[in-house]
């Protein structure tokens, strides 16, 4: 038996295909080594794996993490993996390259994730052949749930939100600007907090064309910071991961298309994809 895993910052989609094809799905939370070490991984695993999975019978883990970008950040993960999974050869790669395969398969192409973070790249059909660094959350991250949310609390620190967009976020959430700085600047993974207000600019529906000029311009400048500095970008498909570009897929059509890119696959999660890439590749190793 062999697992795939999709691991952003926040949330892991699992698959386990067992000998007869069976595939077996699972969620656990996000594990990006820049904010949790090995122990806190594996007490996690240990916890929220379920409780019927016989992890002696799994000879393969391969497992696409965020933050694994790095052989110091994928060790992190690596070393708690080979312990959960004791008797299981163990593969870490970077979520970005997970995006790639799931996105363009065998292809070259461009691939972008756009979920609690940001993260783009060319890819030549086997491996990432040019990525542009995203900051992420503190210094770029552009276009991501984290940007999203960040700009919508700066909003409402500095008194800008819609007066009606703002009662409501008050009784849905009822923080201070006190509060607010509190978690995000002593409390750890405020990238996650930050992002959980992307679902809130979503849902928002008391003044859209708030939420979407927010939208829009995070995905603005993710084309302007991001995207547009690739080589000869316009000649490649735009495709994407992630649920903020799935959620607001129109807005980013919009702006790929405004920014002289064709649209081409953008979907929600990478794991389906990614499983099939995975048994394309042991069958053509049989």
């Amino acid at each position: 038996m062999i697992i795939i895993a999709d691991g952003g910052s926040t949330k892991t989609n699992w698959c386990l295909v067992t000998e007869d094809g069976k595939k077996v799905y699972f969620n656990t939370e996000g594990y990006n080594p820049y904010f949790s070490n090995t122990e806190y991984i594996i007490q996690s695993l240990k916890e929220s794996l379920p409780t019927d999975l016989n992890k002696d019978e799994i000879t393969e883990v391969n497992y696409y993490g965020a933050g694994c970008s790095t052989p110091e950040m994928r060790k992190i993960v690596e070393d708690a993996m080979q312990v959960v999974f004791e008797k299981s050869k163990v593969y870490i790669g970077h979520d970005l390259l997970a995006a790639a395969r799931a996105l363009l398969g065998n292809n070259e192409g461009f691939a972008a994730i756009l979920g609690t973070g940001t993260n783009t790249c060319l890819y030549n059909g086997r491996e990432i052949t040019h990525n542009i660094d995203s900051g992420a959350y503190i210094l770029g991250d552009e276009g991501s749930g984290c940007y999203i949310g960040k700009k919508l609390l700066t909003d409402y620190l500095r008194g800008y939100m819609p007066e009606a967009v703002r009662k409501i976020f008050w009784d849905e959430f009822k923080l201070t600007p006190d509060d607010i700085n509190e978690i995000v600047y002593t409390q750890p993974r405020a990238n996650r907090f930050c992002a959980s207000f992307s679902k809130f600019v979503y849902d928002n529906n008391v003044n859209i064309e708030y939420s979407r000029n927010l939208v829009r311009t995070s995905f603005e400048d993710f084309f302007k910071n991001l995207v547009t500095h690739y080589p000869d970008f316009k000649k490649y498909t735009f495709n994407c991961i992630g649920s903020v570009g799935y959620n607001f897929r129109n807005v980013l059509e919009e702006v790929c298309v405004e920014n002289g890119m064709t649209v081409g696959n953008i979907i929600r999660s990478p794991i389906d994809n990614l499983v099939k890439y995975h048994l394309q590749a042991s069958a053509e190793k049989a």
